[in-house]
């Protein structure tokens, strides 16, 4: 990792909110973005990357999560967003738990090498569809380490749509992204006074990445 680790952490911030945002999606149209999806999910699997930008297939992976990191945090005109805020903050307090609960790391680890190994020969699309196998034992695992902690992500929607059992598996497996992304922010020195003191920074670094992925 570069010395100066505030652009890598920017990736890593944007990873939770286009995370919130899928899970909006999920829930409230039982659709999302296949390509930050798709980027999401592998996210998920990519737990010895070599940094953040490869977490998520390149800089690119999270281009949803910097428009919203840069709309957020830049003082637009945009309406606030109290869910995606909700969603936002629900993550980084489950990966503050998970650091004081060692065996849930571990157990969650295990699942994912178990879920790599189960769903081996099933790849990720390059527009970025997910084979249903793959989300479900993500599902699965969210269900049986992250769902057990507090606080308890209370996701709402269209009840039509989250009665709907591959809706439901594909908001728990953006939800563990999500917290993925929490746990690498916080690994590159990302703190709650950052998000509350500089958030005019993160949306300029924000700003800039998206320039770049313009430009290239």
């Amino acid at each position: 990792m570069p010395l100066d680790q505030s652009p890598e952490r920017v990736l890593a911030l944007s990873g939770i909110f286009q995370a919130a945002r899928l899970v909006q999606q999920w829930s409230r149209q039982g659709r999302a973005d296949s390509l930050p999806f798709g980027a999401s999910v592998r996210s998920i699997l990519s737990i010895d990357a070599a940094d953040a930008a490869a977490v998520f297939g390149g800089a690119r992976g999270v281009t949803l999560g910097l428009q919203l990191l840069h709309e957020k945090f830049g003082g637009g005109a945009g309406h606030r967003d109290l869910e995606m805020a909700k969603y936002v903050i629900a993550m980084l307090q489950l990966e503050a738990t998970l650091r004081r609960r060692p065996e849930v790391v571990d157990a969650i680890r295990r699942g994912i090498d178990a879920a790599k190994s189960q769903t081996g020969a099933l790849e990720i699309e390059s527009d970025g569809t997910v084979p249903t196998q793959l989300v479900e034992k993500l599902a699965e695992l969210y269900t049986r380490t992250v769902s057990t902690l507090t606080p308890r992500i209370m996701v709402s929607g269209e009840q039509g749509y989250l009665a709907d059992p591959q809706v439901a598996a594909a908001v728990r497996a953006a939800l563990l992204a999500g917290i993925r992304a929490a746990v690498l922010w916080r690994q590159l020195g990302g703190s709650r006074w950052q998000l509350l003191l500089s958030r005019r920074r993160l949306a300029t670094e924000a700003a800039a990445w998206l320039e770049t992925l313009r430009l290239h």
